[in-house]
C-alpha cells in the first residue's frame, strides 16, 4: 500500500464518528422521546403481551437485579440517554446517579426530568472514552452505549478506575455472532453499523475487554430472544410517513439510519444480530 492510499483510507470516517453521533441525538432526540418514551432502549418481555413501556422497564429491573444494586449505591451511568435508567435506579434502590453523555440536548432533557421528580441525580456532558472523577462508584451501568465508543478495551480498563472493589459494572449492548462470512458482515452488519453509528464486537470480545480490565464476569447472556420484539415495534415505528418527512430534512445520515431498521430486524431474525448483557464485579483485594 502506497503512503498516498494509506492516507486515503485512514482518512475515512468511522460509522461511529463522534461528531455524527453528536448531531444525531442533538436533532432527533425530541422526536425519540416522544416515540419511545424516557426509556432509550430495547425492551425485554417475559410473558410476550406486556406494553412497549413494560417491557423497557423490566429490561432495567432485570438488569439490576443480576447486578444486586445495593441501597443507596453510588452510580455512574455511561451514555445515559434521557437519564431514565439513572432515575429509575434513584428511585428503586435510593441511588445517587451520576449520568455522562456527549448530546448536550439529552444531558438537559435528563436534567430537566430530575428536576421534575426532585430526584437526586446528576448529569454531566462528558466522554465516556474519556472519564474523569476524583472517586470511585458502586456500580457502574452502561445501556446500549459501548458500541458507539472507538477503542471499546481502553475504555473498559479505563471505566474500570472508577469502580470501587467489590463493585459491579453492568452492561447491555448490540453486538454480532461470531465468525460470520465477510459476505454476510458486508449484508448484515456494516449496514447496521452505518446507520446506527456504531461498531459492533462479539459477545467474546466483551468478555475478553472486562477480564483484560481485572473484572470478575458474574453473569454473561445472550438475551436476543427476549427482547426481538423491539424490532417488530421499531418496523412499525419508522412506517410512520411523518419520519420519512423528516429525513428529507435532516438529510442522508438519517435516511441511512431509517433504513438500517430493516437489517437489523432481518439480522435478528437470522441470528447474526445479538442482544447481550454482562454483570462483572472488581475484585476486593
Amino acid at each position: 500500500m502506497t503512503p498516498t492510499s494509506s492516507l486515503k483510507r485512514s482518512a475515512i470516517p468511522r460509522p461511529n464518528d463522534k461528531r455524527k453521533i453528536v448531531q444525531h441525538y442533538n436533532k432527533v432526540s425530541p422526536y425519540y422521546h416522544s416515540l419511545w418514551g424516557e426509556h432509550l432502549h430495547h425492551g425485554y418481555w417475559i410473558r410476550g403481551d406486556e406494553s412497549k413501556e413494560q417491557a423497557q422497564l423490566q429490561l432495567a429491573e432485570y438488569l439490576a437485579g443480576l447486578a444486586n444494586v445495593p441501597q443507596g449505591a453510588e452510580v455512574l451511568d455511561i451514555g445515559c440517554g434521557f437519564g431514565a435508567s439513572s432515575l429509575f435506579l434513584a428511585r428503586k434502590f435510593k441511588a445517587r446517579p451520576t449520568g455522562v453523555n456527549i448530546s448536550p440536548v439529552q444531558i438537559e432533557m435528563a436534567r430537566n426530568a430530575a428536576a421534575a421528580e426532585n430526584l437526586d441525580a446528576q448529569f454531566l456532558l462528558m466522554d465516556a472514552e474519556a472519564l474523569d472523577f476524583d472517586r470511585q462508584f458502586d456500580l457502574l451501568w452502561s445501556v446500549e452505549s459501548i458500541s458507539h465508543y472507538h477503542d471499546r478495551r481502553k475504555f473498559f480498563a479505563n471505566a474500570a478506575r472508577f469502580l470501587k472493589p467489590g463493585g459491579v459494572f453492568a452492561v447491555t449492548d448490540w453486538l454480532k455472532s461470531p465468525g460470520l462470512t465477510p459476505q454476510l458482515t458486508s449484508k448484515y452488519i456494516r449496514p447496521i453499523e452505518q446507520g446506527m453509528f456504531i461498531e459492533m464486537d462479539t459477545m467474546d470480545d466483551y468478555a475478553s475487554y472486562l477480564v483484560d480490565a481485572g473484572l470478575q464476569i458474574l453473569h454473561r447472556q445472550n438475551i436476543t430472544r427476549e427482547t426481538a420484539k423491539t424490532w417488530d415495534l421499531g418496523l412499525h415505528v419508522i412506517s410512520d410517513p411523518s419520519f420519512w418527512t423528516l429525513a428529507a430534512k435532516l438529510g442522508k445520515d438519517f435516511l441511512t439510519y431509517l433504513k438500517s431498521y430493516r437489517t437489523v430486524h432481518a439480522a435478528v431474525a437470522k441470528g447474526y444480530f445479538v442482544y447481550a448483557l454482562f454483570v462483572a464485579q472488581k475484585p476486593i483485594s
